[in-house]
């Protein structure tokens, strides 16, 4: 990563930008640096003018009424008000919603008896022709429905089925390899956790409108899947078709609920599958090793993760619906061992995430996306694509969850879809793409409305020859100022338009003037701090040598802006144990001076002159010190540590310098030396599945909450690197970086020999990073609609403000809106997101995100164009930060119940009629069931037995800020088959879904997550790839767990580990490599990650919980 590609000082106002093809005239200044290629496109044509909306498309009906009430919120306990309702960093701006659809009280945790038909819209992607009906026949005859009998499952031990029971842990397990580190050689315990954040990018498929598939019966064991020839009475024939696009099966004959099936399982019924026009089912091969039993589902449900793919610009289609096999099946434990099968229907026969990515890669990742059309759905995350801006703002900066908002709060009510924007105000943009233009306005300052403040854009309206202008956001006239004139043309556009970014481009910049800056003062150059922990642990580990080994030559790539020669951020250095040590490093010394700091409790900074220095003029000082620290501490015997006072000190200094800054800290264990802030051991497991859960996820003390606000007072982050070799309560330890912008990082159990790599990695992209410091974000919206609810890193002293002591490109905020009025279809709605911040040279800006959305009056725009990737994310952090005050089991059923109450209302207003035994869904919710219930099956809503509450919240914390690509594939991992396609291919292979049945024995696998990697190796893979990867003759030989690949000159070694670091340059962290075998114990951990099958932990498969949900849906509409 290029650290010093940034925007330059801007030139005075009237400058052109000669890069920018469209900005010819001398109305701005602000040039971006000259390492930006110039667009690939011509000059920029402005935003459209008007906008064309879809025609209406049925009435909306009444919501069904019936229903549980919310999850309950405990009050926090004394001592945690300010995370009593809404936690760290999230705050609520008005009353919510309380008119839901509820669930019967008759709902069981999980499965409805009846197998329910999944319907699917015809989409825009094609999956091949329409068939004939003997073309039909012929195929099915031809598929296999896979069958054999699952043999009875080796030990627990090995990873291929449940434990019996798993002993509860009391202790903690860092080494589970999934937040903390594994190390080669290490028995892992037997862990199901959760994935981990991810990034990817956007995509999307073209917009069809509902999808229609038939899981199975819900409750009962799995059919028994056949292989070979059909038995006699086995038929594909069904009834005839009572639709176009439409194939019913017989009606399921399913007990009624609560009765069980005795005796012996009779003959199966006869399966009923018909080919769909336009989706083809495909034959389900059979994978690898069969698995054993999966446990039982009396248990509640776990959570899941939603995150989909949206199509395009809608074009509704017929909806297509398919019936495979519903029918009666005895319970799974009625079962004798080897008939407790697998799926009862063909996996393919339901929405396949993998398809959905696949084809908007094909359908969008062609073209640029245009944003000069109100409304427009962007291509999917994971989907690459070109963003040309022409009005509103780039998808990388702004995601919704619906591009078209209902026109009612009533109307909004009934469908339940939430209405949210995933922020990222200062993403990263690809090389292809123009950073946003830096407007100056002199001493003016920009243009704004008088009433609401809103900043100019592209959407006000000039009128009486362009003197005076209409706010767009509140309607209010304003006069022109004399140095903005300009004349309209004939359609009423200033005939300057597109010579000012502010009046056709979605996102660009203002200089700030001093109006907008602390005091009326400019700021100073930002400072970095740099806070060792010394204590014994951290000597022991290597950690300290290493870290001061690697700041010698980190310190040359500090953040720079434009073409400047040298960083203007200024360092300091402080090493604690349980006292603090200060070091000045003053240019004109020989040797660096240690002053020690005994009196925690009333933290001073000892010195001003010398403690902030610049880097090229104290570098001999700077480096004498780093030889110097480990020797100094080489000794210590000293195991207890500080925490509190750390941050303290290091915000005191930097309000000494009055700058602001960022304070990078490396803490390895529970502060529990007597000073302010320090912390007990409360681990409890036994709290898990407890009303009283919610306090593992709390701070244990108000003062971190209150030392985090002083942080923010000042622009003061924290960035804080972890190395546990036990509990350390990260709950507590991550409130101050949480609330103050910053990123927590966790290497349980460090060892330099194994960790080194990705804690210097991690270490360097941190220290490099543009950020933003002493930030405040404001969200506007035009009448009708506003913000009330805010997730993410930050800090809010009101209900408007999101204040950021310091924000980087991969931070995001996420905003909820709701109806304080009604919409106008003709007007849409419009949303501004301002950023005020310091650049990391101490200039003040002020950055400007605009995005319109059409307004819709008929449910079926509504959900004709939502994206669920979004949707996802945006549930997943409603959800984590629900968790801080309910117990997690009613999170869990919040969320279910919210799902089924969105696809209830969606089958009950917008599909046309059909059976009750078939789920309908619409066609960009399609994944909206198997994105959730990942969700629901992370660690944070459903642990397995093994992970660790630190783990828990650092996840928590982890989520809370991530962007959409990131929460994509870190509840959906990407599977990537290395074997299959050709070793000279350079593309990226093509992912498989992310289940056992999946794997074949004689293959390698990669999975990645964003936060971790594994390398899948098959018992049966060739000795010949064996030798060209590992370097060793044969499977066995193999080491298990091995973290690198060896350095090999072979197609097969440099295509796997270019690919590798391909995946590792995606992400905003380093993902660990962690070789398996197949059989081998390691392989309970990757299972971990194969989120469509059953979870050790009691998560249903995705089969399963597709059933579920059509068993809610349908009592909803009952």
């Amino acid at each position: 990563m290029n650290v010093n590609q940034s925007v330059p000082p801007v030139p005075p106002f009237g400058q052109p930008q000669s890069i920018y093809p469209g900005y010819h005239q001398s109305s701005y200044g602000g040039q971006p640096g000259s390492t930006v290629p110039p667009p690939p496109y011509g000059a920029y044509n402005g935003p459209v003018p008007s906008y064309q909306q879809t025609s209406p498309q049925g009435m909306s009906r009444a919501p069904p009424s019936s229903g549980a009430p919310p999850a309950s919120t405990a009050q926090a306990p004394c001592g945690q008000a300010a995370y009593g309702q809404f936690g760290q960093g999230d705050v609520q701006n008005g009353p919510s919603s309380t008119v839901q659809m509820q669930r019967l009280p008759g709902s069981q945790p999980f499965g409805s008896p009846v197998a329910p038909v999944v319907s699917q819209p015809a989409v825009l992607q094609s999956y091949g022709p329409p068939l004939a009906s003997a073309q039909v026949t012929a195929q099915l005859a031809g598929m296999q429905i896979s069958g054999a009998v699952a043999p009875a499952p080796p030990p627990s031990g090995l990873g291929y089925g449940p434990p019996t029971s798993l002993a509860s842990a009391s202790g903690s397990f860092p080494n589970s390899g999934l937040y903390g580190t594994y190390h080669q050689g290490q028995a892992p315990p037997l862990i199901q956790a959760q994935g981990h954040l991810g990034i990817q990018t956007p995509q999307r498929p073209a917009p069809p409108q509902a999808s229609s598939f038939t899981p199975p019966a819900s409750e009962g064991p799995r059919m028994p899947s056949m292989t070979g020839p059909l038995l006699p009475g086995q038929g594909f024939g069904g009834p005839p078709v009572s639709q176009p696009n439409h194939v019913s099966s017989p009606p399921p004959q399913a007990l009624p609920p609560g009765t069980q099936m005795t005796g012996p399982p009779g003959q199966p019924p006869p399966m009923h599958f018909l080919q769909q026009p336009g989706h083809q089912l495909q034959q389900n091969g059979s994978f690898g090793p069969a698995r054993g039993p999966q446990p039982n589902y009396g248990s509640p449900y776990p959570g899941a993760s939603t995150f989909g793919s949206q199509p395009g610009p809608p074009q509704p289609l017929p909806p297509k619906r398919l019936d495979p096999d519903a029918i009666p099946s005895p319970q799974l434990n009625e079962l004798p061992p080897q008939q407790k099968t697998r799926h009862r229907i063909d996996p393919d026969a339901i929405p396949s995430p993998i398809q959905v990515i696949e084809d908007d890669r094909n359908n969008r990742g062609t073209e640029p996306f245009v944003t000069g059309v109100r409304g427009q759905v962007p291509p999917l995350v994971t989907t690459n694509f070109l963003v040309k801006d022409q009005g509103n703002a780039s998808p990388r900066y702004i995601r919704c969850t619906s591009y078209n908002i209902p026109c009612t709060s009533d109307m909004a009510k009934q469908a339940q879809v939430p209405l949210a924007a995933v922020i990222k105000p200062l993403a990263r943009l690809p090389p292809e793409e123009a950073s946003p233009y830096v407007v100056d306005h002199g001493e003016s300052g920009p243009l704004r409305c008088n009433r609401c403040k809103a900043y100019m854009c592209p959407f006000m309206q000039f009128i009486e020859g362009g003197r005076r202008f209409q706010c767009c956001f509140c309607s209010c006239i304003n006069d022109v100022p004399p140095q903005y004139f300009q004349h309209l043309d004939h359609t009423g556009k200033r005939v300057d338009a597109y010579d000012r970014p502010e009046l056709s481009l979605g996102s660009y910049e203002f200089l700030a003037t001093v109006d907008y800056c602390k005091n009326n003062k400019f700021p100073s150059p930002p400072a970095f701090i740099f806070m060792i922990d010394v204590s014994y642990n951290a000597i022991r580990t290597g950690l300290v040598r290493l870290l001061c080994e690697e700041l010698k030559s980190l310190l040359d790539f500090l953040p720079r802006e434009g073409g400047a020669e040298e960083s203007a951020i200024r360092v300091g250095f402080v090493t604690y144990n349980k006292v603090l040590h200060f070091y000045n490093v003053k240019s004109s010394l020989a040797q660096p001076q240690m002053m020690v700091v005994s009196d925690v409790a009333d933290m001073f900074v000892p010195l001003l002159d010398g403690f902030l220095v610049n880097v090229n003029e104290s570098r001999a000082v700077i480096t004498s010190l780093l030889d110097q620290i480990p020797e100094m501490f080489a000794d210590t015997r000293e195991t207890e540590t500080v925490f509190a006072p750390v941050i303290q000190a290091g915000m005191e200094a930097l309000k000494a310098a009055e700058c602001a800054g960022k304070l990078f800290l490396f803490h390895t264990s529970l502060p529990i030396a007597e000073a302010p802030g320090k912390l007990k051991n409360r681990d409890d497991r036994k709290l898990i599945n407890t009303d009283k859960e919610k306090i593992l996820f709390q701070p244990q003390t108000g003062a971190y909450q209150n030392l985090a606000k002083e942080c923010v007072a000042q622009g003061c982050c924290v960035d804080l690197f972890l190395f546990p070799n036990q509990y350390v309560d990260v709950a507590t330890l991550s409130v101050v970086p949480q609330l103050t912008g910053g990123s927590v990082y966790k290497y349980s159990c460090f060892q330099v020999e194994h960790d080194q790599e990705r804690f210097l990695s991690d270490l360097r992209r941190d220290v490099q990073k543009v950020v933003g410091f002493d930030a405040v974000m404001r969200v506007r919206t035009s009448t009708g609609i506003r913000a009330v609810d805010f997730f993410g890193a930050f800090y809010m002293s009101n209900t408007t403000d999101v204040e950021l002591a310091g924000l980087d490109g991969d931070k995001t905020v996420t905003v909820e809106f709701k109806h304080d009025d009604r919409l106008n279809e003709e007007s849409g709605a419009l949303l501004q997101c301002a950023l005020l911040y310091t650049s990391c040279a101490g200039q003040r800006r002020l950055r400007i995100h605009n995005l319109a959305l059409n307004c819709c009056t008929q449910l079926a725009d509504l959900y004709r164009n939502c994206e669920t990737d979004t949707l996802i994310n945006y549930m997943a952090k409603s959800a984590y930060r629900g968790v801080l005050n309910s117990p997690v089991k009613a999170v869990r059923d919040t969320l279910i119940t919210q799902c089924a109450q969105i696809l209830a209302c969606y089958r009950k207003n917008c599909a046309s009629p059909s059976s009750a035994g078939q789920l309908i869904l619409p066609e960009c919710m399609k994944l909206l069931p198997v994105y959730l219930n990942c969700v629901l099956k992370s660690d944070v809503l459903q642990p397995g037995a093994e992970v660790t509450t630190d783990d828990r919240a650092y996840v928590r914390q982890l989520v809370t800020s991530m962007d959409v690509a990131e929460t994509n594939v870190f509840f959906y991992p990407r599977l990537l088959p290395l074997t299959k396609s050709p070793i000279e291919s350079t593309a990226e292979p093509p992912a498989v879904r992310a289940s056992e049945e999946r794997l074949s024995n004689g293959d390698i696998y990669l999975l990645e997550n964003g936060l971790n990697l594994f390398l899948w190796v098959g018992a049966s893979v060739q000795q010949g790839v064996v030798q060209s990867l590992f370097s060793v003759s044969s499977f066995s030989l193999i080491t298990s767990g091995l973290g690198v690949l060896p350095v090999l000159d072979n197609p097969l070694s440099k295509k796997v580990r270019g690919l590798i670091d391909s995946l590792r340059a995606q992400r905003s962290r380093y993902m660990k490599l962690i070789v398996v075998k197949q059989e081998d114990k390691l392989e309970m951990l990757f299972k971990h990650f194969l989120v469509e099958d059953k979870s050790l932990s009691g998560g249903a498969s995705y089969v399963d919980f597709l059933c579920h949900m059509h068993k809610e849906i349908r009592q909803l509409l009952s």
